[in-house]
């Protein structure tokens, strides 16, 4: 379950209703707003960097409330929801819109907080495609119970995964061999909170950091976060998360598995939105090999 930052009270004088009177003569509208965030490694780091300044969040919203007049204390909740989901980091969204004011035809006891309110809830669904492999142990069992593991997370979804293919290890020291498969989900968390997740399941897997390509019990990498195809993907820069993942589209273990899972499937690359298939094409597949069950 997701921290929560809210904002109370937020209050705005200003014009919106549908009456031809309400478009000129101002009113009060209060935002009470709670957004769903994992706020852990901004609480150990005390680094604001790591969270979303809920100044950022509070200032979005009351430019919403400044807007050119609407009809609909819904339109506002809903245009303030997606404003707050647009700050990275945020998960999900909570508004409340009250409307003291209002002119029902009915008296409000309470002058301030009384009258019509509307609450919104609103969070992210994006597709989210995730690589895994093996090659030690009994790397069948292990991708099963990550699988399982990715599936019961709070806030993923596991929709459809891709056979396995067997590998040739590429770069390192000799090897065993790996088991490979793509998987495709849908999520709300955020990406950095997804990638501590297949951190943590690495981990239960014994999984170590010793050096660059070398044999590992599981390995979960994060691919993709939403879909290049409608221009939705999430980019990311940074020494903790890069997104897309930077050499997705030169491995074949990752292409081959997608392309058979999702045809369609796209991934941005340093040349633009590519089709998977094309960019399995044009890479060396000649050690990826389909596995008998």
């Amino acid at each position: 379950m997701s921290d929560t930052i809210t904002i109370t009270g937020l209050e705005v004088t200003t014009c919106h209703g549908v009456l031809a009177s309400e478009k000129v003569e101002p009113q009060r509208f209060l935002a009470d707003i709670t957004f769903g965030i994992d706020v852990r490694r901004a609480g150990e780091s005390d680094d604001l960097t790591r969270s979303v300044s809920y100044a950022d969040v509070a200032q979005a919203a009351e430019a919403v409330l400044r807007g050119e007049p609407v009809d609909l204390i819904e339109t506002l909740a809903e245009r303030i929801a997606a404003s707050t989901l647009s700050f990275p980091g945020v998960e999900s969204a909570t508004v409340t819109i009250r409307k003291p004011q209002a002119p029902a035809g009915v008296p409000f006891h309470d002058a301030r907080l009384g009258g019509p309110a509307v609450t919104v809830h609103r969070e992210h669904d994006r597709p989210v495609v995730i690589a895994a492999g093996a090659n030690l142990g009994d790397r069948q069992a292990t991708l099963k119970a990550a699988i399982r593991a990715l599936d019961e997370t709070d806030g993923l979804t596991v929709v459809a995964v891709a056979p396995l293919v067997e590998t040739d290890p590429v770069g390192g020291p000799d090897q065993p061999d790996y088991l490979n498969t793509v998987i495709l989900g849908r999520s709300r968390l955020a990406p950095q909170t997804l990638l501590d997740r297949l951190h943590q399941i690495e981990r239960w897997h014994h999984r170590t950091r010793e050096g660059r390509w070398g044999a590992r019990t599981l390995d979960l990498d994060l691919i993709q976060v939403g879909d290049p195809s409608d221009g939705s993907d999430l980019t990311s820069d940074t020494d903790e998360l890069t997104l897309p993942h930077p050499r997705a589209g030169e491995r074949g273990f990752v292409l081959v598995p997608w392309g058979n899972l999702d045809p369609g499937a796209r991934l941005r690359t340093a040349d633009g939105v590519r089709a998977v298939s094309d960019l399995a094409a044009e890479v060396d597949t000649t050690g990826v090999r389909a596995v008998n069950d």
